[in-house]
């Protein structure tokens, strides 16, 4: 039996850099982008729109490679799209004259498994969305959030070491955002694998993350990284969670960060009423 060590599925960011050149001219888009994502680790990165968040999805799933620096993953270097790596975008893509079965299995087309095991999988994934009983659905049968799910199935159904997700809630309303929150965090937790999440919903952040990188535009780079020590499942209208919220929201709006508070508690006695103040 072979044993794999935690640093064989190690994702590792090194003096990321990318350009973007149009008639003669250059733009500066990502700078010294560094980091080291964890096997297991759920990490957002969050910025207003033209930080290049997207732009380093893309170079992390292998879509791009015109970029200077490194990018490797269990200590092989990133120079392609891979079944180790998997991808949800925000609009989910399906093909409308498949089956929620067809779509997610179309990802096993490259598999070297047996029809039976293909079946297998789809099944096992498609549950795993919570979907069972749609297997024979089309695209024009489901809700937004269904459709996202099944996105997410076909992402998994190759068991990659990465799932990249591209602000794939972005488009759906508040309530159904908040239930496929909950769920991916089911997945990750179910499935243990490490998740990279573009948002720019800070909220959204800070309820599935261990860390969310900030970044900052002009050229793209990290300005900080926080992490959430908060233990699963969370509660947003919690102190902590709250407390990590503004100076998430602090960092992406310039706010000077040590005029932050950080939230007090008082107790009012055998009642247990606790009342916090800013």
């Amino acid at each position: 039996m072979v044993v794999h060590h935690i640093q064989d599925r190690v994702l590792r960011l090194k003096n990321i850099g990318k350009h973007f050149h149009h008639q003669g001219s250059s733009l500066e888009v990502l700078k010294d982008i560094n980091l080291t994502v964890l096997p297991g680790e759920f990490v957002s990165i969050l910025g207003s729109s033209g930080c290049g968040k997207s732009t380093l999805l893309r170079l992390l799933v292998g879509l791009d490679v015109d970029y200077s620096g490194e990018i490797s993953l269990g200590g092989a270097a990133v120079t392609g799209p891979s079944l180790t790596r998997g991808i949800v975008f925000q609009e989910h893509r399906l093909l409308p004259w498949l089956t929620v079965a067809d779509n997610v299995g179309i990802a096993l087309k490259n598999s070297s498994a047996s029809v039976a095991e293909k079946k297998d999988l789809v099944q096992q994934h498609i549950a795993l969305v919570g979907l069972q009983g749609f297997e024979n659905a089309w695209p024009h049968q489901l809700s937004g959030g269904m459709s996202q799910r099944v996105a997410i199935a076909r992402a998994l159904v190759n068991r990659p070491d990465v799932l990249l997700l591209d602000e794939p809630f972005g488009a759906l309303d508040a309530m159904t955002r908040g239930y496929l929150q909950q769920e991916l965090q089911h997945i990750w937790r179910k499935e243990n694998i490490t998740m990279i999440l573009v948002t720019h919903d800070v909220e959204e952040a800070v309820f599935l993350a261990d860390r969310i990188v900030v970044m900052e535009p002009n050229p793209g780079r990290i300005k900080r990284v926080i992490s959430v020590p908060s233990p699963h499942p969370r509660d947003r209208n919690s102190a902590q969670f709250n407390s990590i919220k503004r100076q998430a929201l602090a960092e992406i709006s310039g706010e000077d960060t040590s005029k932050v508070p950080a939230p007090t508690f008082v107790d009012f006695g055998r009642l247990g009423e606790v009342r916090l103040s800013w």
